[in-house]
């Protein structure tokens, strides 16, 4: 298998996954479409998902080979 430096341009899932840092405790950010607590803090500016939205949201971008 090749390295993510070996990938060309014509290469599929260049999607960066950046995730916001996990919150020590309470409050927590509202997932942005069940609008269920998330695991990162509330202050987080961005898109945040419950880990159920999340988990649904990589299988519906995921590649498939």
């Amino acid at each position: 298998m090749s390295s993510d430096e070996d990938r060309g341009p014509d290469d599929y899932c260049l999607i960066d996954a950046t995730r916001p840092p996990k919150a020590d405790g309470p409050p927590y950010a509202e997932c942005v479409l069940c609008r269920e607590p998330t695991e990162y803090p509330e202050s987080y500016k961005g898109i945040t998902y419950c880990p159920v939205c999340e988990w649904q949201e990589a299988q519906r971008t995921a590649c498939s080979g």
